[in-house]
């Protein structure tokens, strides 16, 4: 249990550690730190949500919003911290450059962060994804390795309570020390399906490790295969990281809601002295500390040290490199639909469960991008339904549409691998202002010819599945989409002078600053980058923990 957070009378607090960000990352650093004695506060700047609310508005949302994938507007939003709204789009993030619009995020700034609507894919890096530019001789290589890594990706599916596949035959990748925590979420029909008709021509669809459980586990209910995990789990089956930010709680975390970090003191030795943070009321406090984690995601942590700059750093906190922003990344994507000769049945079980791999590596890499094709899982009722009315159907022809059009629909959600690039760069707005009068993020944003190359190699492979399907009706959307896998933007290296944190997360810079998370990942892979974001999460604490204790 730890030692509590102190307050003055006027609402400024001192702590071991402080925490700005109470998402996934955030959320399993104060639980670990809370466990080892500490005084920990996590500032967060959006407000507390409450699950059965979320729920009712998912079953009373507009037909238009779920057929649009609109996951944000379900969620309470801070009138002080707005996040990036779709359904009505607002300014709050601009993009621009050639792939500005493939870059248009949608991530939740509340009490346990966007996990409260993911898609719960707890996927590992490969070993080589790590030495990209070691290997294919592009990207960057990261300071650290993957057998360096792959304790914490232990202990990352161990916190999450990951269902993974435990035969090797079905896992990417193999390299593991431990088996996943329990067994795979089982299969629709439509998974098996799938694989059976694609996996003896080299696509190699294998499951998906989930952070949702087969069997009862931390408190958490076993799965029940409701199908909107996106936007929202109604029973808590899938991982969150409002349950970590509630252990935490138990073991003495003190986490104020609508606490919005502006402002980042540093002493003469250019250590971090305190940071200051708006309250709901506008009113300004003030957090001491011994050591600092911003865990606010790869958009909102470079934004908020380059708002904090201040005399000794004046190009921002943690910026003597000028890296604190470059290196934007996502897995920019595509859809591929089409209706399969015979019926598929997607819509039973978890959102996805299924994902082919083979395009995953190859000496390709050194010329353009890998991919992931994952079977989305989520009903076609809503797309089918859409379909069926353009034709004009009414009765029970329109009823007899839709079922036939929800049977044999597929849906395919394919990533794309980018490189970093310093060009893709994450700046302060001249102009736009949020309501607290801070400086909205402008993203400029270029996939180039290493993604461009692999969407043309992909769509290759996308016609030859759909052939093995005898698809209709086939279409792939042309323009690249968002996957809100933001990484990038204070990368780690071995380097201070191209680089912004070591491979602990910590600050080249500030030796009490950690910046965990996907912003410092030099490297995207191909899949969903949460648990490796979790994975350099606790690898932080275990530095954070060793200096707090004395150590360096």
């Amino acid at each position: 249990m730890s030692r509590g957070v102190a307050f003055d009378a006027a609402g400024d607090a001192t702590a071991d550690a402080v925490i700005v960000g109470s998402g996934v990352v955030g959320a399993m650093i104060a639980d670990q730190l809370a466990a080892a004695g500490h005084s920990v506060l996590v500032l967060e700047a959006g407000p507390r949500i409450d699950r059965a609310q979320v729920v009712e508005n998912w079953r009373n949302m507009p037909f238009e919003n779920r057929v649009g994938s609109d996951y944000q507007g379900l969620y309470p939003q801070s009138p002080l911290a707005p996040a990036p709204l779709y359904f009505p789009k607002n300014d709050y993030v601009a993009t621009s450059g050639p792939s500005g619009g493939s870059f248009l995020q949608g991530y939740l700034r509340v009490v346990g962060g966007t996990t409260w609507h993911w898609a719960a894919s707890s996927w590992r890096h490969l070993p080589v994804d790590l030495r990209m530019r070691s290997v294919y001789g592009v990207g960057r290589d990261w300071p650290i390795t993957y057998d360096q890594l792959e304790p914490y990706y232990c202990r990352a599916e161990e916190g999450m309570g990951v269902a993974g596949p435990n035969d090797p035959a079905q896992q990417s990748p193999v390299e593991r020390s431990r088996p996943y925590p329990m067994d795979m979420i089982p299969w629709g029909y439509g998974d098996r399906r799938f694989a059976e008709v694609v996996n003896p021509h080299g696509y190699r669809s294998v499951p998906i490790p989930q952070g949702r459980n087969t069997i009862p586990w931390e408190g958490r209910p076993a799965c029940c295969g409701n199908n909107n995990c996106q936007p929202i789990c109604p029973i808590g089956a899938m991982y969150n990281g409002i349950h970590h930010v509630q252990a935490a709680e138990r073991k003495g975390a003190t986490v104020l809601a609508e606490a919005v970090v502006y402002r980042i003191d540093t002493d003469e030795n250019n250590r971090v002295s305190a940071v200051h943070w708006y309250d709901a009321q506008r009113r300004s406090h003030r957090a001491s500390g011994k050591a600092f984690v911003l865990a606010c995601n790869a958009v909102e942590t470079p934004r908020l040290l380059l708002l904090a700059a201040n005399d000794r750093n004046p190009n921002g906190i943690a910026n003597r490199s000028d890296q604190v922003g470059r290196n934007m990344m996502d897995h920019s994507g595509f859809h591929c639909t089409f209706l399969a000769r015979e019926p598929i049945w997607t819509g039973r079980g978890p959102a996805q469960s299924s994902c082919l791999v083979g395009p995953r590596d190859g000496a390709f890499r050194a010329q353009y991008s890998a991919n992931k094709m994952i079977l989305n899982n989520i009903t076609r009722v809503g797309p089918a339904t859409t379909q069926a009315l353009k034709l004009g159907l009414v009765g029970r022809e329109l009823d007899d549409e839709i079922r036939r059009r929800t049977a044999h629909g597929v849906d395919l959600s394919i990533s794309l691998e980018p490189l970093p690039e310093p060009g893709n760069r994450l700046t302060l707005s001249r102009t736009r202002r949020d309501p607290l009068g801070l400086a909205c993020p402008d993203i400029h944003y270029d996939v180039g010819d290493y993604v461009h190359k692999g969407a043309e190699a992909a769509r290759r492979q996308l016609e030859h599945i759909g052939s093995l399907f005898g698809a209709v009706e086939f279409h792939i959307t042309s323009s690249l989409n968002a996957n809100n896998h933001v990484m990038g933007s204070t990368v780690m290296g071995a380097d201070p002078n191209d680089s912004v944190v070591d491979g602990n997360c910590r600050a080249h810079d500030h030796a009490n600053l950690w910046l965990p998370g996907g912003s410092a990942m030099p490297s995207a892979s191909v899949v969903n980058s949460t648990l490796s974001m979790v994975a350099l999460g606790l690898r932080s604490a275990d530095d954070v923990a060793r200096t707090l204790s004395g150590g360096r």
